[in-house]
């Protein structure tokens, strides 16, 4: 049987995702040899700036994307909501795995929730899409930018002398981190980005080996639900750094999609819904996201795409 080569950042969360994919490989196939190949994406290459100041979509994915094109490795795992939603030619979004939780936590050494905050506190996040939402219910914050792996954030609460900061809530289980957490975000106002809490798991589109491999990994459910949230996001011309959040619902076989598109100091917000048939996900994605158009959306985010690539 041959070798499988699972490409993946370095960070401990990445890490954790890899040796997920790769335990769960094996338990389905015991005898195949399944290593890590670990490579430097410009995302992790680049710390002193916002993500949205660094350049465009794939920040974190496209050097293993790379890599699966020159056949270095064989599976890439990305975590789904770094993944643009654009197809590269040759590869494949092959399986998406259950998701895990998919909110947004409020981590403080001093304050109790979110909205127990000081006025004028100081609250770092990473994202745009967390900072225009937090800026729209809490206008008074001082939102700041805050880069690095989850522990150097966590640090940086002390470091920083900040009050507060937001960050995944799928991360912080993952590496055993949810005893920091304060609260979870109610996702009525902090909608999740799209894919998250979701691994993407993707390999060359003509390696019939890998791709059996990875079917077993599939969960339809999650994958319905991500395809239908990333339709939405390819169809407003977003990408992974604008302020788009996204609730999904799933009861039975009907999925219930509520999407919001915010402008970078959280004052204009437009939210929408669209519902319908599972097995229509990715037609529900685009007619919100048509919805959303017509209601002012496309306009909020032509004025934030992100810089040209440095």
């Amino acid at each position: 049987m041959h070798k499988v080569r699972i490409g993946t950042r370095g960070s401990p969360l990445a890490l954790w995702q890899a040796h997920f994919v790769r335990d769960t490989l094996a338990s389905h196939f015991p005898d195949q040899e399944i290593d890590l190949v670990i490579l430097d994406t410009k995302g992790d290459q680049i710390r002193d700036r916002a993500l949205s100041q660094i350049g465009s979509d794939g920040l974190f994915t496209k050097e293993i994307q790379l890599a699966l094109l020159d056949k270095s490795v064989d599976i890439a795992v990305h975590s789904l909501k770094d993944l643009p939603t654009a197809k590269v030619p040759g590869l494949r979004l092959a399986a998406i795995p259950k998701r895990g939780s998919t909110g947004d936590a409020f981590v403080s050494n001093t304050i109790e929730s979110f909205d127990a905050l000081p006025k004028n506190a100081t609250v770092g996040t990473t994202s745009l899409r967390r900072r225009s939402q937090a800026m729209h219910r809490r206008p008074d914050l001082n939102l700041v930018h805050l880069r690095g792996n989850v522990e150097t954030r966590l640090n940086k609460i002390e470091t920083e002398k900040l009050d507060g900061i937001i960050l995944a809530e799928a991360g912080l289980i993952r590496l055993g981190f949810e005893n920091r957490i304060k609260e979870i975000l109610d996702p009525e106002w902090m909608l999740p980005a799209v894919g998250q809490g979701a691994l993407g798991l993707e390999c060359r589109e003509d390696d019939s080996k890998t791709l059996q491999l990875l079917s077993k990994l599939d969960d339809p459910q999650t994958n319905a639900e991500t395809t239908a949230e990333r339709s939405l996001l390819r169809n407003l011309g977003g990408g992974c750094l604008v302020p788009v959040g996204i609730r999904t619902k799933t009861v039975g076989e009907v999925i219930s999609l509520t999407a919001v598109v915010l402008s970078e100091d959280g004052k204009q917000r437009i939210i929408s819904e669209e519902t319908g048939p599972l097995v229509e996900a990715e037609e529900i994605g685009q007619r919100l996201a048509e919805k959303m158009k017509k209601g002012g959306a496309e306009k909020i985010l032509a004025g934030i795409r992100p810089a040209k690539p440095s």
